[in-house]
């Protein structure tokens, strides 16, 4: 039986005092809210930290709301919303039905019930789902530590696999996306099995101009080695020019040309690169359907 070595126990009772355990503790503290990727690290002794703060009594974490502040309006969505929540909201899949597509991909509903949109987004592995959306939808991340509370664009977001720039006495507290009228969203993915990890997955968000051209684009990709899951040559190319499928296949293939894919268990370089130029076309088709009002 696999057994995770010796650790201490504390529950969190407010942000703040997560954040003080947190430097208390240092650098081996960690925090835990589903803990669907930290257990069995730490069952494996992958991971042996010598403290966990709970944070799952954190409600304040735990909201998905529409504000209008000085930048306009945002959809916020807190770090402890279970997966299960953000697929049943309402509001997130009125102004952006990508965030409903991925989370429907994302593994079971006993991991959907209880895994965290915070705690999936701070693991940064390369084929997790969520960083591609909320990367094209230039989300922008809230961290909050001792010295206050700083934001930081989700494409600066991740600096590496399995690394963010959270900081050991931080914590990520929510994620606002920008709401602009119109557009359309998608979230596309290619894995072994249903709610596998993905081998390919494509996000795009798109907003037309009123003569049919990309007036602006978002694209993340997921599990091909994009950096940041960002294809953001595609993204310049596809400003301003019409929403066609020769102008898509074209930005698939830039896509894909500025991937670098490893080859694995799921599938050899090549076929990576494949999935990462197909995919990106059809998530470009499907999501300026939904602009123009057509596919669901």
């Amino acid at each position: 039986m696999q057994v995770p070595a010796h650790f201490e126990y504390q529950r969190a009772t407010s942000v703040d005092h997560a954040i003080s355990l947190l430097a208390r503790y240092g650098p081996e503290a960690r925090i835990v809210a589903g803990g669907h990727s930290l257990i069995p690290m730490m069952k494996l002794r992958l991971a042996q930290p010598e403290m966990l703060i709970d944070i799952n009594d954190l409600d304040e974490l735990g909201e998905i709301r529409v504000e209008v502040g000085d930048e306009g309006a945002e959809l916020r969505i807190g770090a402890m919303t279970r997966h299960a929540d953000l697929l049943g909201s309402a509001v997130a899949g009125e102004h952006y039905p990508m965030l409903h597509d991925a989370e429907r991909m994302i593994a079971d509903p006993l991991v959907r019930n209880r895994g965290t949109v915070g705690g999936s987004v701070c693991q940064a592995d390369p084929s997790e789902d969520l960083s591609g959306a909320f990367t094209a939808l230039r989300a922008t991340a809230v961290i909050r530590g001792l010295d206050g509370e700083r934001t930081v664009p989700v494409r600066e977001f991740f600096t590496g696999p399995y690394q963010t720039v959270v900081g050991p006495a931080e914590i990520l507290a929510e994620l606002r996306v920008p709401l602009r009228p119109g557009g359309g969203s998608t979230y596309l993915k290619v894995d072994r099995r249903a709610g596998d990890w993905a081998v390919a997955a494509a996000a795009a968000a798109l907003w037309l101009a009123p003569d049919g051209t990309v007036a602006e684009v978002g694209l993340g990709l997921t599990a091909v080695g994009a950096p940041d899951f960002t294809a953001v040559q595609a993204e310049e190319y596809l400003r301003g020019r019409p929403a066609t499928e020769e102008t898509f296949a074209e930005a698939g293939r830039i896509a894909a040309e500025h991937c670098s894919p490893v080859a694995d268990q799921r599938g050899p370089v090549d076929y990576k690169r494949h999935l990462a130029d197909e995919l990106t076309v059809r998530a470009l088709r499907r999501a300026a359907a939904r602009a123009r009002g057509g596919e669901a």
